[in-house]
């Protein structure tokens, strides 16, 4: 962290300075702008532009978590084909997981420190973690990334770090928290759910999703 701090200016420095706590931080990504851009912003980008997409929203993340004693904590939750991956920023407290997230669906953000494992958390997501037409989408989560393990490239004020930290997201551990038999039976999410979970959302950064023969 001692690089990030030193590069911020003092109004910057000021900006971040109360992030003190999860849900603090979430405030913060839900603040700014969201992306539709095919770019990463690493933390110090998104802190000069105020805007960033999930993947940047969640490393900005980690980064503020660890400036308040938390590792810096990552995981992509994988979907079918019909939709975008969605990635957390992890923490815990008194041994319980909670996440910080930047989305452009109001279910897919904050989740408080009350979950006893990574698959209890992800599980969470599961109901709300629908496409612009209703499918849920989700598929698999891989296990936490340290973003410790980037220092070396320094992921907090490169840009370019994110694509080697997208790379090993590909290839780290996945789970499958569904069967193939549960995804056959799988309904789609009720007009009232996707209106809610849409509110707010810029149009332009949706996946334009196709709609697949499933059940109603």
């Amino acid at each position: 962290m001692d690089e990030f701090e030193t590069c911020l200016t003092k109004a910057e420095a000021r900006r971040i300075s109360g992030l003190t706590t999860p849900l603090k931080i979430q405030a913060f990504l839900d603040g700014i702008e969201y992306s539709e851009e095919v770019r990463y912003r690493c933390p110090l980008t998104v802190l000069r532009d105020m805007k960033g997409h999930c993947f940047d929203g969640a490393v900005f993340a980690a980064a503020m978590l660890r400036r308040i004693g938390h590792s810096p904590l990552i995981l992509d939750i994988i979907p079918n084909d019909n939709d975008d991956d969605h990635i957390l920023a992890l923490y815990r407290v008194n041994g319980h997981w909670g996440a910080v997230a930047k989305s452009n669906y109001t279910g897919l953000r904050f989740r408080e420190p009350v979950h006893r494992t990574v698959r209890e958390l992800i599980i969470s997501y599961f109901e709300v973690f629908f496409n612009a037409i209703g499918e849920k989408t989700m598929r698999a989560y891989t296990r936490p990334l340290n973003l410790k393990e980037f220092d070396k490239i320094h992921w907090e004020i490169n840009d370019a770090s994110l694509d080697a930290i997208g790379e090993r997201l590909d290839e780290i551990r996945k789970f499958k928290p569904l069967t193939p038999a549960m995804i056959r039976n799988l309904s789609f999410a009720d007009d009232r759910s996707v209106k809610a979970g849409l509110m707010g959302a810029k149009a332009a950064g949706l996946f334009k999703a196709k709609k697949p023969n499933a059940k109603r």
